[in-house]
């Protein structure tokens, strides 16, 4: 089989390795498609060197069928469309005992931790595994992992029918927090500076605005008559979205911090005071929102139409590269299978 494995700083190699027997407990899968995300990205440029260890195989969005199961293992057998949920908890720290096993104090990632799903073949633990529903395309299946994070963020923020929620960020999360968002009654506008994704995005139905060339809190005021969003998702990771997020809330609104803000950011507390806003953090999932984003893509409710590119396992670089460029990319796929070529979404 082959692997693509982080080497270092902009270095992504693909090579052979034997697949991995599965032991008691565990699957090995024949993985479709793995997607490449933001935490990828951050990895290949050497952000995470901190916690990734090179050589690591990338990887945490996946699809695939399995291919032989382990001793003991009895919910599955061979030729199951699953996903994997990549993390894995402790179970008896703090938070696993408090039921917030999805941010455990020694959670592991896959993809980060320990090897993910960017190869042919994937040994995981039984326990991790997700059932795809039947009829679900295996590369719109990889797109289970991204949403179940868009199904976790808007629950947190507990979006009601009828209310306005404003988006910070146009990438591929802000694309499905915005489109679950519309599937939970909301209204929903979405501010991204790049004219590239804010196209795609309207392509895929939504309404967007550039914050470089608007006022945004004198917009969201117009579009709210005056009384501001309900809900503001921070998905851009910037300082301006922060305070745009801030400024266009409601009295009584909510803040849901989704991106990662590797540096620490000033925000205007006299406005969380004098409103009485809610700041809440989203940073995973739990095994409800997998399922959730799975039956939410089978029935199609939610856009596939982000995938930009497919490309080979062999091609893994090309792909990560391309991604990188932001030229009209939104969000590419690794076909673990194929070995050459490239092929359409």
């Amino acid at each position: 089989m082959r692997q693509a494995t982080y080497t270092g700083k902009g270095t992504v190699l693909v090579h052979q390795a034997d697949p991995v027997p599965p032991a008691a407990g565990q699957v090995r899968i024949d993985v479709a498609y793995t997607g490449i995300c933001g935490t990828d990205l951050h990895i290949f440029h050497g952000a995470m060197d901190d916690r990734v260890t090179p050589p690591t195989v990338l990887g945490h969005e996946m699809a695939g069928r399995i291919a032989e199961v382990g001793d003991g293992v009895t919910r599955w057998r061979a030729g199951d469309a699953v996903t994997v949920m990549p993390i894995a908890s402790c179970g008896d720290c703090p938070a696993c005992s408090a039921g917030h096993a999805h941010v455990c104090h020694r959670l592991v990632f896959l993809g980060i931790d320990r090897d993910g799903a960017m190869q042919s073949s994937w040994t995981v633990p039984a326990d991790l595994l997700v059932r795809l529903p039947e009829g679900l395309r295996l590369d719109h299946a990889a797109l289970v992992e991204p949403t179940a994070v868009a199904v976790h963020d808007v629950r947190r923020a507990q979006l009601c029918p009828g209310e306005k929620a404003v988006v910070f960020g146009g990438g591929p999360i802000g694309v499905l927090i915005a489109s679950v968002a519309r599937r939970a009654g909301a209204q929903v506008l979405m501010f991204e500076p790049n004219a590239q994704r804010r196209a795609i995005a309207q392509r895929l139905g939504l309404t967007c605005a550039d914050p470089h060339t608007s006022d945004v809190r004198a917009l969201v005021e117009e579009w709210t008559g005056g009384v501001g969003a309900a809900v503001a998702f921070e998905v851009s990771g910037s300082a301006a979205g922060v305070t745009g997020a801030v400024d266009c809330l409601q009295v009584h609104g909510r803040l849901v911090v989704v991106a990662i803000h590797p540096v620490a950011r000033e925000v205007e507390l006299h406005r969380i005071f004098w409103r009485e806003l809610t700041v809440l953090g989203a940073r995973l999932y739990w095994r409800q929102d997998f399922e959730q984003a799975a039956r939410l893509l089978a029935a199609g409710r939610v856009p596939v139409g982000l995938i930009s590119r497919i490309e080979p396992l062999t091609r893994a670089e090309v792909a990560f590269d391309a991604l990188d460029s932001g030229a009209g990319v939104m969000k590419v796929l690794i076909d673990c299978q194929r070995s050459e070529g490239n092929g359409p979404a």
